[in-house]
C-alpha cells in the first residue's frame, strides 16, 4: 500500500528513496514520481510501477547548473538557456558524463535534465541528489496534477505520495542540444522560438 506523507516528513521521504523506493511528489508542472539516480535497481522498479517501454530512458531532474554538470556537458549556449530558464518548465537533452552509468539511460550517451521551480521539490533534490523523474501516472494515462489523482494510478505500485498539487499541469518544454542547432522535442509553456531567439538562433 502507498503511503500518504506531507512536505515536512522530508526524513521518512530521503529514506525511502535511500532504500531504492519510489515516491511520488508535486512540481513546477505535474505530478512527479522519482528515484535516487545511482540505483539500477531503482530505475527498473520505476519502470515496473509505471508500465513503461524498457528500452525508454527517464529525465533527470537536478537543484541547480552545479548538480546538472556534475552529469552532462554544458556549453556557453546551454549555460545561457540555463540561467534564463531555469528553475523552470524547461528540460534540456544532453551529452552525459562519464558519472552516469550507461545502464541508467539504457546506452544513450544523451540525458534530460531539468531544475523545479518548486520550492519543496528543490529542497528534497539538495538533499537527495539528482533524481530521475517522470510523470507520476501509468503509461499511456493523463499526467497526475494532485496526490487523489496519483493515487488513483499508481496506490501500491510506489512506496509514498507527498500531498499537494502541481502547479501548472502542464509539461515542460523539451529542447535537444546536442547537436549544432537546437531541436524542440515539445514545446509547453516555454517557446521554442523565445529559446532560439535568446541564442540567436531565430
Amino acid at each position: 500500500m502507498t503511503v500518504l506523507l506531507d512536505k515536512r516528513s522530508l526524513n521518512k521521504i530521503l529514506s525511502l528513496l535511500n532504500q531504492e523506493e519510489i515516491v511520488a511528489f508535486p512540481t513546477d508542472t505535474v505530478f512527479g514520481i522519482g528515484v535516487i539516480y545511482n540505483s539500477a535497481n531503482a530505475v527498473n522498479k520505476m519502470k515496473i510501477a509505471k508500465g513503461r517501454d524498457a528500452s525508454k530512458p527517464f529525465p533527470l531532474m537536478v537543484a541547480d547548473v552545479e548538480q546538472m554538470e556534475e552529469v552532462a556537458y554544458l556549453s556557453d549556449r546551454e549555460r545561457k538557456i540555463a540561467e534564463k530558464y531555469m528553475p523552470g518548465a524547461l528540460t534540456l537533452v544532453l551529452n552525459k558524463k562519464d558519472t552516469v552509468d550507461d545502464s541508467f539511460v539504457n546506452g544513450f550517451k544523451t540525458i534530460a535534465i531539468r531544475i523545479p521551480d518548486d520550492r519543496f521539490a528543490l529542497r528534497l533534490l539538495k538533499k537527495a541528489g539528482p533524481m530521475f523523474v517522470t510523470s507520476a501516472n501509468m503509461s499511456g494515462e493523463p499526467a497526475a496534477n494532485t496526490h487523489e489523482e496519483v493515487l488513483g494510478q499508481l496506490d501500491g505500485r510506489i512506496a509514498a505520495v507527498v500531498k499537494g498539487e502541481a502547479k501548472s499541469h502542464v509539461a515542460s518544454t523539451i529542447i535537444d542540444c546536442t547537436g549544432k542547432e537546437l531541436k524542440c522535442l515539445r514545446e509547453g509553456t516555454i517557446s521554442f522560438k523565445e529559446i532560439r531567439e535568446l541564442v540567436h538562433e531565430g
